[in-house]
């Protein structure tokens, strides 16, 4: 019975091909789109979370500090909830770093020694909201000559704006993407009720010839209810692949482009377990608009 329907659904397909191929293409672009907007976001995500993993706060401390101070107030720091990690970096860590960044220029790594850098405690942060307050409370302390923020480009009045433009990226993406996807889908709805509102019209005759020879109402939806799933399944399908070649495709390049920030996953097996979640969610997608534009395109028929 099942072959039955099937078979008709894709007879119905190949007699009218561009009216399929329009479903198709619709579908395809919705979820291309859907697939894309995924990645985004999970990047985004991404991006968010390793500059939240980094060192925010910088305290220089004074070069007369003794040892002692400088565990005392590391432990402080530690012991707050409000800080995730603390690292202590000598003088000597210093240099080493400044002869990393100035890698491509030898000579300036020859014109410095380990005591004009001052030694530093580096600050991880649970939540940027609390970078404020951390920053006035170590400001007090004694041993601290300065201290710096390392996601402010400006003074420390902008550094309210530059923390919520950090929490709002993600949002905005999430908002902005999840609009767009719902127009795309509604789109889809609206051409999959059109086609097999017009499927359905064609083949009137044929539906009450069936009708009066005591053919159930699931036996003359059920082809209809296949010829929806095929565009909704084909269009998942074919979207997502191109997603998924696009983005293997630059792969290499944005991850050349970002170096340590994990913008995707470097690794095959992590990066296509990303896209089987959004393939499982996006047919299951594809499965409520198939069922909702058929049923409404059915409605809409025997409404007439």
């Amino acid at each position: 019975m099942k072959n039955i329907h099937f078979k008709s659904a894709c007879d119905s397909i190949r007699r009218s091909p561009f009216q399929a191929m329009a479903a198709f293409f619709v579908l395809t672009i919705t979820f291309f789109v859907i697939t894309m907007l995924s990645v985004l976001m999970y990047s985004s995500s991404q991006i968010i979370d390793h500059f939240g993993t980094k060192p925010q706060i910088i305290a220089f401390l004074k070069d007369e500090i003794e040892s002692e101070e400088t565990s005392l107030l590391k432990s402080e720091l530690e012991s707050d909830a409000r800080v995730k990690e603390v690292l202590f970096v000598t003088k000597e860590e210093a240099l080493e770093i400044y002869k990393r960044a100035t890698a491509d220029n030898p000579l300036l790594s020859e014109l410095v020694s380990p005591s004009i850098f001052p030694a530093s405690l580096e600050i991880t942060l649970v939540d940027l909201e609390h970078t404020q307050e951390i920053i006035e409370e170590i400001k007090s302390e004694e041993i601290v000559d300065q201290v710096g923020f390392t996601a402010s480009l400006g003074d420390e009045d902008s550094l309210g704006e530059v923390i919520e433009r950090l929490k709002d990226v993600t949002a905005y993406l999430r908002i902005g993407g999840g609009v767009f996807a719902t127009i795309l889908m509604g789109t889809s709805t609206l051409i999959l009720v059109v086609i097999i509102g017009m499927r359905m019209t064609t083949r009137r005759s044929e539906i009450e010839i069936l009708s009066l020879i005591g053919a159930t109402s699931s036996f003359i939806r059920s082809p209809i209810i296949l010829e929806a799933l095929v565009y909704a399944v084909g269009g998942v399908l074919a979207g997502w692949m191109l997603s998924l070649v696009l983005v293997l495709y630059s792969t290499p390049s944005l991850i050349s482009y970002f170096g340590e920030i994990p913008v995707l996953p470097k690794d095959t097996v992590s990066l296509f377990t990303i896209f089987g979640i959004i393939l499982v969610g996006e047919l299951f997608i594809g499965l409520i608009l198939a069922f909702v534009g058929s049923a409404l395109a059915v409605s809409r028929v025997k409404s007439k």
